[in-house]
């Protein structure tokens, strides 16, 4: 299982500070955000719907 940032591309495996939730605008990309990159409310991209996000 690939479990990176959406945004940054920090390898999230073995952490626990990050969230994983589908897409708001098409539901089916699961966006992963890293803690840093929440916090900082970093832009991700949706590759399926190009849906921009904080």
């Amino acid at each position: 299982m690939d479990l990176k940032c959406t945004t940054c591309g920090v390898n999230l495996i073995g952490q626990d500070d990050f969230v994983k939730f589908e897409c708001p605008q098409c539901g089916e990309t699961t966006i992963i955000r890293c803690n840093r990159c929440k916090k900082l409310s970093t832009k991700f991209k949706c590759e399926k719907c190009e849906f921009e996000g904080p």
